[in-house]
Parts: C-alpha cells; sequence; structure tokens
C-alpha cells in the first residue's frame, strides 16, 4: 500500500492537532557494544580532544577496534588504514602537547568512500578494474581534511564507480546496520554503514542522484548534498560531473556543518567549483528558525510507503510548530532532464577502460555502458539538455520567493532487502520499477539538500526527511536541520548490532 499526495494532506491536518515533543526513545547514549569513545559525536569528540580530555589515538584505537569487530559482518571498508591512522594519531597527540592544534578535525577519525583519491592508499572504485590503483595526489576534500587534523581510517564500499544504489560492487555489498540483510542505499554505501555503526566518525560520500542522502535515509544519520560547486570534486571519479557532488555524512547536524567548513571552498583547478564567500557553516546553526517558512513540493508526497508518510506527517507537524508554518509549493519540473545524456557523459570517462578491460565490471555497470557503447546520445541533444539546465541553475531560486526551504521524504520506500535488488540487477533490471527517491532533482537543480533521521518502522529501519533550500542557503537549511533534531531523540537510537549478530546470506551476482 502507498500514501498519495490528497491522503497525506487528510492525515497532515489529522497531525495538526497538539503533539508530545521530544519523542521518547528507551536507548541509553552509549549502547551496547559501543565504547565510550565511539559513543561520542564528531562534534562531542572534538570539544573533548580541544580540552584535553581524550586523545586522537584513543578515538582511532576505538574505531579500529570496532571495525575489526563489526566490518565482517557489514562491509562498509574496503581499505583499512590501521597502520597510518595510529602512526598520525600519535603525531596528532604531539602537536597538540606543543600547543599547536589544527581546528575542530584535529585527531578526529574519518572515512572516506573509495571513489576519492588518497594518495599513497588505494582507490578502487569498488571495481576489479581498479584493485591495485594507488592515487599519487589527494583529491581537493581530502587533502584540506588532512591539513585540519583529520585522520584517514580508511576507505569504504561503493557500488562499482557509484553507478547505482550501493547493491552491486566488487568487494561484496555493504549491509544495513539496522538489518543485515537489507540495502543501506548508495552509492556511498560504506560510508553510510560506517557512521551508523560507530566505525568512524564521519565520513565523504558522493551525490549525483542521492548517492549521500539515500544512504543517509537508510543508515538513520545525517547525510548533506551542498550546493553544486561549493565542495571541490577534483581527484574524485566522476559518475556525471554535471550533476556530480561531494558531501559529509555524520551521526548529527553539527557534525556535517564542522566538515562542510573544511570542504568549501574554490578551486581553480576543478571546473565545476563555483567562487563562493566563505561562511561559517557551524556559526549558521544558531540562527532563528521560527520565522522560516516551509514548503511541501507538490507531487514529492505521491506514493509513500504507509509507515514513511506517518513518519514524515508527524515530522512536518513539528517543524510547523518551530517555524512560521508549512504550505504546498510547486517547484519546477525535471524530471525530463534527469538523465541529462548522463549516460554519455558516464561513458565519455570509462570509454578507454571499457575498451580495453569490460570484463573488469561488474554485470550490472557492463551492460550500462555497453548501451552507452552501442547507441551514443546525438550531442545535440546533450548540449540543449545542457543549456536547459543551466538557465534551471540561475532561475531555480524564484521558486523560493514565498519561503525559505522545502521538506519532503528523503526515500519513499523503507530500505528494500539486498536480495530483492541483486535479484533485480542479475536480470538486467535498473532500480524499482516505479520512483522511490526524492533525491534526484535537487542534482539536477543543483540545491543545498539534507537528509536526516524522523523516524523508524515497525521493523526498526530508518526513515529519513529531507530539507532543501536555494542556491548557497547550507547554512539555512542545516540550521533547521539542526533545530528538528534538538527537538527529537532520532540521531540517539542505535542499530541492534552486537558481535553475535547473524550474518544472512545474499543472492550471489551473476
Amino acid at each position: 500500500m502507498q500514501i498519495a499526495r490528497r491522503q497525506f494532506n487528510f492525515l497532515m491536518l489529522g497531525a495538526a492537532v497538539p503533539l508530545v515533543f521530544p519523542i521518547k526513545m528507551a536507548e541509553a547514549k552509549v549502547g551496547k557494544g559501543v565504547s565510550e569513545f565511539a559513543a561520542l559525536s564528531l562534534s562531542e569528540a572534538s570539544a573533548k580532544i580541544s580540552a584535553g580530555q581524550i586523545t586522537a589515538r584513543q578515538l582511532t584505537e576505538a574505531c579500529l577496534e570496532r571495525i575489526a569487530t563489526y566490518d565482517s559482518k557489514l562491509d562498509a571498508f574496503i581499505t583499512v588504514m590501521h597502520k597510518e591512522a595510529l602512526a598520525l594519531a600519535d603525531q596528532l597527540d604531539a602537536e597538540q602537547k606543543a600547543g599547536k592544534l589544527r581546528g575542530p578535525l584535529h585527531g578526529i577519525p574519518l572515512a572516506i568512500k573509495d571513489i576519492i583519491d588518497t594518495a599513497g592508499t588505494r582507490t578502487t572504485g569498488g571495481s576489479a578494474l581498479f584493485t591495485d590503483r594507488v592515487p599519487k595526489e589527494d583529491a581537493t576534500v581530502v587533502a584540506r581534511l588532512r591539513a585540519a587534523g583529520a585522520i584517514l581510517i580508511g576507505k569504504t564500499n561503493t557500488q562499482e564507480f557509484a553507478m547505482g544504489g550501493g547493491e552491486t560492487s566488487y568487494f561484496g555489498p555493504s549491509r544495513n546496520p539496522w538489518n543485515l540483510a537489507h540495502n543501506t542505499g548508495g552509492s556511498s554505501s560504506g560510508s553510510g554503514a560506517a557512521i551508523a555503526a560507530h566505525l568512524a566518525f564521519g565520513a565523504l560520500g558522493t551525490d549525483t542522484g542521492g548517492s549521500v542522502r539515500m544512504p543517509a535515509s537508510y543508515c538513520g544519520i545525517v547525510g548533506l548534498k551542498p550546493t553544486y560547486g561549493l565542495v571541490p570534486i577534483k581527484g574524485i571519479l566522476p559518475l556525471t560531473v554535471s550533476l556530480d557532488h561531494c558531501g559529509p555524512m555524520t551521526r548529527t547536524v553539527k557534525d556535517s556543518a564542522l566538515m562542510l567548513n573544511v570542504m568549501a571552498g574554490y578551486d581553480k583547478y576543478d571546473i565545476t567549483s563555483v567562487e563562493h564567500d566563505k561562511e561559517d557553516y557551524v556559526a549558521q546553526l544558531s540562527q532563528p528558525v521560527s520565522g522560516f517558512k516551509v514548503g511541501l513540493p507538490v507531487g514529492y508526497f505521491d506514493d509513500l510507503d504507509p509507515e514513511v508518510a506517518k513518519a514524515v506527517e508527524t515530522a512536518v507537524a513539528l517543524l510547523g510548530t518551530l517555524t512560521a508554518g508549512v504550505e504546498d509549493v510547486a517547484l519546477p519540473g525535471v524530471s525530463h532532464l534527469g538523465s541529462l545524456g548522463t549516460l554519455g557523459e558516464t561513458y565519455a570517462w570509462h570509454e578507454p577502460y571499457f575498451k580495453n578491460a569490460a570484463n573488469k565490471y561488474m554485470l550490472a555497470e557492463r551492460r550500462r555502458l555497453q548501451a552507452a557503447a552501442d547507441a551514443p546520445p546525438r550531442a545535440v541533444d546533450y548540449i540543449r539538455a545542457k543549456w536547459e539546465v543551466e538557465t534551471l541553475r540561475r532561475t531555480v531560486d524564484d521558486a523560493f520567493a514565498a519561503i525559505d526551504v522545502v521538506v519532503c521524504p528523503t526515500q519513499r520506500i523503507l530500505p528494500p532487502t539486498l536480495n530483492e535488488l541483486i535479484g533485480r540487477a542479475n536480470e538486467g533490471k535498473s532500480g524499482s520499477p516505479r520512483v522511490t527517491s526524492n533525491c534526484q532533482p535537487f542534482n539536477v537543480m543543483g540545491l543545498p539538500s539534507v537528509s536526516i533521521p524522523c523516524g523508524f518502522s515497525k521493523s526498526g529501519l530508518p526513515i529519513g526527511l529531507m530539507i532543501t533550500g536555494p542556491r548557497f542557503s547550507d547554512g539555512k537549511v542545516l540550521a533547521l536541520a539542526h533545530a528538528y533534531e534538538q527537538a527529537t531523540q532520532w540521531h540517539k537510537k542505535l542499530p541492534p548490532l552486537t558481535p553475535d549478530t547473524a550474518v544472512p546470506p545474499v543472492t550471489p551476482y551473476s
């Protein structure tokens, strides 16, 4: 059963009666099997590092211990940088003792999606093609994180070359910490699993059609897709450059703001990078949201799973009490631009590899690239679509003339099982037969968009709420997400994962 827009409006009116907030949760802050150090949020760990109450080595050892215990169940990591992380932790602790603190990320263990280049450590793209590829230079975002004192703890699993929802990787699919039989969302699948299971304090993901926000929704964490061009993507294996973004994945909104402060900024060597005045996104979290006008975009609430609809109704009702109110709004249609000739843009990068080693690609990705090779899109159609997208991105802010942000479900469905998705991939079917995600339109528009947890299904699977604003309103989007987070307790709920949790078998790849 799915919930249509008309039913959602009716239910929301019912939800507008006085509600009891925050939602009661029974879980303790430090859950079973989570050490005191690993249980900290990035922001909490940062404050304790700054105060000299804990060390970078203690944080790093806590993460490595959990990786050793749980990664065999989750397949969140492709490469764990054990020795390098501990050596750097000791160096950063020595720097702190000498009075040098690089900033809020000093000594914080972070995970990096394995399509993002790390100098001296292999970047595989989740593919057999690149199992031995070791970049000589860091991606721009990685270089910035290192300079800020972050500790790279490992490279996280991903759908091969980020071409899907996280179900197919040469290294096996990542599993959802809330239920190991289910999908984490993708393509930043390992990053989502790692943060939800407290294997790292923050992670980098990439987002071309929702690949930061979908795993954030399915894994019950925060995932931010910044404004297009705000965060450089130089040194990241491309999927579709016109739509590619890099964003933080964390346990709290403040954590994402801390990471964004370091990640954002112009890079003249990145053709997508946009010059924009430096902002303090952490400081912007404290801006009042009581005057915000919230829009509910028409069409984004259709065909919802009933449990998703119920959680989002409650979330929208709460937002109505925190802000100046909610109202229906219309956003520009982008369905005709969703593909944007993306297959051709993807193939443009893969062509030399595919011609020489097509058999090293997973079957699902091989079929996709072969289709592009057999029937490449016409250049004129692609150029016209590009023109239309550029016009859209220059004018989309007009849709926010009477509102500050829009909110909607991140995903219209609950996390599916891996067996369902792998089975479809083996049959040559891509994704779901119906629209299940609200993420892709905001990649086309280039707007800042964050997914935050807003509830759980009866079976314990996370549900995400997405908040989106005009171009470069990243601070405003994060402020409302932070206000909602502070009024609820969803971010404190922990996956029921223990060292004894059984790992169910999944359908093998064809």
